[in-house]
């Protein structure tokens, strides 16, 4: 390391050592959430409000952006020493969201100058929580077939109306804006007539359903437009050419996807390790069981390479280029090492692994069986895995 970033890091330990709250440092692997903020924010403490506060002053909730939209101006170089000096004393992420990792890399790249200044600082001090809008009912895999329609307002042109409905819109009943795909022309190929529109959720005429998932919780929504006004001024790239914007979008939402799940396997090897020990015992010093011993193995020198792989395709790209095909990549293989993880976790808990409620079975054994259900969505919510092989086929493998 250069003297130059030996001298970032010594700023930023001695920062962090200030200024982070002390509860909040050493915190335990499962403590490690930041909040999402928004117009009614919950924080587990003062201490996290006071975390977020600091960070957001410094722009280091979104350290590589730029300095006159609140972020931090840092290097991807310094990006890492402030990621590994948090990971070092244990600290909480202090922002986490949509915002971050979705719409505000989109509005950086396609925004105006106005759009940016509006909307990216408010995300930077989490104070605004953002969802997505994409699919419908008749629309999932085939997204460019949507139907939720926004038409010119007659009585003042520099509006929308719009009518429709979105699903499997994660959060929708805690967001407080949402970027959103509608069909502002039906006289042209369907891709061709899709706008990208960012919507208050405040907008009188937009009402949320959840969804119940077999897990017992679920994120989902439904979110319905009655007649909702939305401004041109918030249409992204122009009308009708939402379509490129949103493609964009989609390669930050898998690459998250794939570093949500990076993120989500450390400690998962300890953690069926510890739970074969108690349900299957020990020979020997190693697991009783050879079957399982060899599985949990694999699961773990899986989660490894696929570690390694997110990392190389982070440090390859540039900061200020929107993710490849590759990001497909991480969301297909991170989804499904996930579900496997999951599903050998339900296996070693043998007939525990059936329960679903009461004191008969352990927290944690309940807990894992609600993942393990939880987690038969990953390969499709964000593209289905289909999908997302048919994107690396073409884009990455070349293949016809």
């Amino acid at each position: 390391m250069d003297d130059r970033n030996q001298a970032f890091r010594g700023e930023v330990r001695a920062w962090l050592e200030a200024n982070a709250p002390l509860s909040l440092i050493g915190a335990p692997a499962g403590f490690l959430q930041g909040t999402w903020g928004g117009r009614k924010p919950h924080f587990e403490s003062e201490d996290h409000e006071r975390w977020l506060h600091a960070m957001a002053a410094k722009g280091w909730t979104a350290p590589m952006w730029p300095t006159q939209y609140g972020g931090g101006g840092l290097s991807r170089q310094e990006d890492e020493i402030l990621k590994s000096e948090l990971r070092r004393m244990r600290l909480p992420p202090p922002l986490i969201g949509f915002g971050l990792v979705m719409i505000g890399p989109t509005l950086l790249e396609f925004g105006t100058e106005a759009q940016k200044a509006e909307h990216l600082p408010p995300i930077v001090r989490g104070e605004v929580r953002w969802c997505q809008g994409y699919s419908e009912p008749g629309s999932g895999s085939d997204l460019a077939s949507l139907k939720t329609s926004a038409v010119r307002d007659p009585a003042d042109p520099t509006r929308f109306i719009i009518n429709g409905q979105k699903v499997w819109t994660s959060y929708a009943e805690k967001s407080d804006w949402i970027f959103c795909l509608v069909r502002t022309n039906t006289q042209v190929q369907k891709q061709a007539g899709i706008s990208f529109i960012l919507i208050d959720m405040a907008t009188p005429g937009i009402e949320t359903r959840p969804i119940g998932l077999i897990s017992g919780a679920s994120p989902f929504c439904e979110v319905f437009f009655s007649d909702v006004v939305a401004h041109e001024r918030n249409v992204v790239a122009g009308i009708d050419h939402g379509w490129t914007v949103a493609k964009a979008l989609l390669g930050h939402e898998r690459t998250m996807v794939g570093e949500v799940f990076a993120q989500s396997v450390v400690g998962g090897e300890s953690e069926l390790v510890e739970a074969a020990r108690h349900y299957l015992g020990v020979k020997n010093t190693k697991l009783a069981d050879a079957l399982i011993r060899d599985r949990v193995a694999q699961v773990a020198m899986d989660e490894r390479a696929f570690m390694l792989t997110v990392k190389r395709i982070k440090d390859t790209a540039k900061a200020d280029q929107r993710p490849g095909p590759e990001s497909s990549i991480l969301k297909v293989y991170g989804t499904e090492l996930n579900q496997r993880r999951r599903a050998l976790a339900v296996t070693i808990a043998g007939s525990d692994g059936l329960g679903w409620d009461g004191p008969d079975y352990p927290a944690s054994t309940l807990s894992a069986t609600r993942e393990w259900l939880r987690s038969r969505g990953n390969t499709i919510e964000g593209g289905t895995s289909e999908i997302q092989l048919d994107i690396i086929a073409k884009h990455t493998l070349g293949l016809p």
